[in-house]
């Protein structure tokens, strides 16, 4: 059976899939043909219900859940992932941090914000954590440290492995979002996870989840395994700053979210929907075991 597979091309998802996709376990009759693209466009895609599988933001994924459930294996879940909310002007950066949670005053309000995308779990936390920041501009992850370095945005939401490079840059951190989920909530920070159609037989929801599951261990056991495959699709090359990446996003949930990790997806999902910023939905959001 051919599937269509869906994932970005950062670290943490080539590190992922590494031995699922490359025949380093068996897959018996299974079959996958890959996408990689930013995650902004993986949760397009799901929008249109175009893959098989994929990777996706769990803030889209309320968008998306009437036609797609979501896989125990493969998320990005965890305590200390959180987005970072950073800008140039280290005055600005302390200013701005003790308004966290709060409104900003009127000549804060206007600030250009730059974010990795509409529906993504990051720029959900920066409507938690900043709320009354709204001009934002839509940019690829891999723009936002530039366009504040060239001034064309005042304030920049970054995610990936750019959260190692900024201060290299002169940038400044403001706050961590998923510091701050954590200390309102307790929980872990859920940014994405791995869902699956639900159009597609039980039989094969269930063996897709448990090879990503295997082939997450089989990378936690041959970490070096993948090298060259995650080094040829990695923005920064820096091995030092891949595997800083890896071990920032895969960890315990990758391999199966278990009882705390979906408790924090389901407190991310019925707080969004207290706030009206998502849609409602019967549907239940995690593959039946």
């Amino acid at each position: 059976m051919n599937l269509t597979l869906g994932f970005s091309p950062c670290p943490n998802d080539t590190f992922i899939f590494d031995a699922l996709i490359h025949d380093k376990i068996d897959c018996h009759d299974l079959r996958f043909h890959v996408e990689y693209h930013d995650v902004e466009t993986l949760n397009a895609k799901a929008f249109r219900g175009e893959l098989d599988i994929t990777k996706l933001s769990y803030h889209a994924f309320a968008y998306a859940v009437e036609d797609y459930e979501l896989l125990d294996a493969g998320s990005a879940l965890g305590f200390g992932v959180g987005p970072l909310l950073i800008c140039k002007d280290a005055e600005l950066a302390e200013e701005l941090a003790q308004y966290i949670g709060g409104e900003l005053p009127e000549h804060l309000r206007d600030l250009r914000v730059g974010i990795p995308g509409k529906y993504t779990t990051a720029n959900f936390l920066l409507g938690l954590a900043f709320p009354t920041l709204q001009q934002k501009e839509e940019l690829l992850f891999s723009e936002i440290e530039e366009s504040l370095l060239d001034g064309r945005i005042d304030v920049g939401l970054i995610i990936h492995e750019n959260r190692f490079t900024y201060m290299d840059k002169g940038l400044h951190k403001i706050a961590d979002l998923g510091d701050f989920w954590e200390k309102t909530t307790g929980s872990p920070i859920p940014l994405g996870g791995i869902v699956i159609k639900r159009s597609l037989p039980d039989a094969v929801k269930k063996r897709v989840n448990a090879l990503i599951t295997e082939s997450v261990r089989f990378g936690f056991a041959n970490p070096k395994s993948g090298l060259d495959y995650i080094r040829s699709h990695a923005q920064e090359m820096n091995e030092q700053v891949m595997y800083q990446h890896i071990e920032l996003y895969v960890n315990k949930y990758s391999e199966n979210l278990g009882e705390i990790g979906r408790e924090a997806i389901q407190k991310l999902f019925d707080q969004a929907r207290a706030l009206n910023l998502v849609p409602v939905t019967e549907k239940n959001i995690f593959l039946e075991k």
